[in-house]
């Protein structure tokens, strides 16, 4: 999920959500991540079933995936949790294969996706979900005081929050470096330190903060490979710049990570009561 990218990057996501449930699609993801979960972060099932572990959901727990994709990661929790989940994603390829999945799962009655820019106010009541999940995108969301503001609104009084920041600056970057890191779209890039200040000053209770930058980097460079392997066939769907800037993008994911230079950050808050 991204605000206002320019055209050439949503062309890139409606290529890939257009055929995100295509055989080579497919294919790629367990190649990269060892199971298909239907992501397009760095999230895999076996880091997914440890964050699970951290919401305390129940059958009747309502979860609000912002970012949600094509729906499969939310999925998977209903499934696993029992809970209720609403899933927002700004594009509406990704929208329209999530509804189909919850279809094909047999979720639809306790599944529901929507498209919305997250970047904007939400179209939730106040105090109106149980938790909150944004895996992998809080980073294309400017004026983070205002959306963390807008989740804390969102959630019950103790409702938890668990966000993945996949862009936290830890080490020295070189400017071509971010220029490819943020090729994709709009990437808001912010020191160490950065998320736990604007937490408290939305009014949450931070309760776990742990470093998953290994993980981004071998997921990074394991899409990489399994991109590579299929190049030609990649070409033809997303064009040979297309594939060439994707490429381009997970080769320096996964070496800044690798060199802890950018680290990916997860964050488990709750809102005060």
């Amino acid at each position: 999920m991204a605000p206002a990218e320019p055209p050439g990057d949503v062309g890139l996501y409606q290529a890939h959500y257009a055929n995100f449930a295509s055989r080579l699609y497919g294919e790629i993801r367990r190649a990269a991540f060892g199971e298909d979960l239907g992501q397009t972060g760095w999230l895999t099932a076996l880091e997914q079933d440890h964050f699970i572990g951290w919401l305390e959901l129940s059958e009747a727990s309502h979860l609000l995936d912002l970012g949600c994709g094509s729906g499969g990661p939310a999925l998977r929790i209903a499934l696993k949790t029992g809970c209720r989940v609403t899933g927002v994603d700004l594009h509406p390829d990704a929208v329209a294969a999530a509804h189909a999945n919850a279809q094909a799962a047999g979720l639809a009655e306790r599944a529901a996706f929507r498209q919305a820019d997250a970047a904007e106010p939400l179209p939730f009541a106040e105090g109106s979900v149980d938790a909150l999940i944004c895996i992998d995108a809080i980073n294309h969301l400017p004026d983070r005081p205002r959306v963390l503001a807008d989740w804390q609104r969102v959630l019950k009084p103790g409702g938890r929050l668990l966000f993945t920041d996949p862009i936290v600056v830890t080490g020295p970057i070189a400017n071509h470096e971010i220029a490819v890191r943020a090729s994709l779209g709009y990437f808001l890039f912010v020191p160490l330190g950065t998320d736990e200040r604007l937490l408290r000053a939305a009014g949450f209770v931070v309760e776990r903060v742990e470093d998953r930058t290994r993980n981004m980097a071998e997921n990074a460079a394991g899409w990489h490979r399994a991109r590579a392997a299929r190049a030609a066939e990649l070409t033809a769907i997303e064009g040979a710049e297309g594939f060439a800037s994707q490429q381009r993008f997970l080769e320096m994911a996964a070496s800044l990570a690798a060199e802890s230079r950018l680290s990916r950050l997860a964050f488990l808050a709750r809102r005060a009561a």
